[in-house]
């Protein structure tokens, strides 16, 4: 058996999410009936890096298989492609140790949430990016940003009902930089729950909006209670961007 590393992107818009759902359109569901026919009938089992909700893109998820097939790396790229659906594609392929996993050896992983800052609506983008029609204070967003970076208990920027227990991460980058006529938040940690970049940037945002200050982040990570953060950002915004399995040393914590 040989194990695979790909690293693929996709449109999240018109999958329920990637992971495999009965009677439902999926990411993994794709790549796996993909596979099946490839292998004539052999089921594969793919893993990820992690999952991503329903209308959330990626531009760099990894995912690993197993196969007995001996296929260079750039022929799977052509065979994957050749039949996925268009809204899924393999960038890179590659083999890996077999010990190797998408999800249990990332390091850290990088996701971007896109806002647009129009007064009225791109009918073009609205899969794409979260119009806020309002301009946003963009040194406030800044602000309120860096009481989040470090390493802290994030409870209250966590989905309720997630069954993690350890609600520990540590964010090395959280960057809000004007591109265009759109906002990029940019985070970079070494882990994330269920829904936490959506409810950080629905929080920024909220301070972008002068509706909350930014040091008002301080006390809801001291609260350790996802009522106090009710703000969601909606999942069109979102893009897992890269995942990494070095060690990384040329990212410090800002103070």
């Amino acid at each position: 058996m040989q194990r695979m590393k790909c690293i693929i992107a996709y449109d999240g818009t018109d999958f329920s999410g990637y992971q495999v759902q009965p009677n439902a359109r999926t990411v993994q569901g794709e790549l796996e009936r993909v596979l099946q026919r490839i292998h004539k009938g052999e089921a594969i089992r793919v893993a990820a890096s992690g999952r991503t909700d329903a209308g959330v893109h990626a531009k760099g998820q990894v995912i690993h298989f197993d196969s007995p097939l001996q296929i260079p790396g750039e022929n799977w790229v052509k065979a994957l492609n050749a039949l996925l659906p268009d809204d899924i594609h393999v960038l890179h392929a590659e083999p890996v140790a077999k010990d190797f996993h998408a999800c249990f050896n990332s390091k850290r992983k990088e996701y971007r949430y896109r806002i647009l800052q129009t007064p009225e609506r791109d009918l073009f983008r609205r899969h794409y990016a979260y119009h806020v029609p309002v301009p946003l204070n963009v040194e406030a967003m800044r602000e309120a940003a860096k009481h989040l970076i470090g390493k802290h208990d994030f409870t209250s920027f966590c989905a309720s009902g997630t069954s993690v227990l350890d609600k520990v991460r540590t964010i090395y980058q959280l960057d809000v930089e004007p591109e265009a006529d759109e906002l990029v938040i940019r985070v970079i940690g070494n882990g994330f729950l269920y829904q936490m970049v959506r409810i950080i940037t629905g929080t920024l945002i909220e301070v972008g909006k002068g509706k909350r200050k930014p040091s008002d982040v301080i006390d809801l990570l001291e609260a350790k209670d996802r009522t106090k953060v009710p703000e969601t950002a909606p999942p069109q915004g979102l893009y897992l961007w890269r995942v990494d399995y070095e060690e990384a040393h040329e990212i410090s914590i800002k103070p």
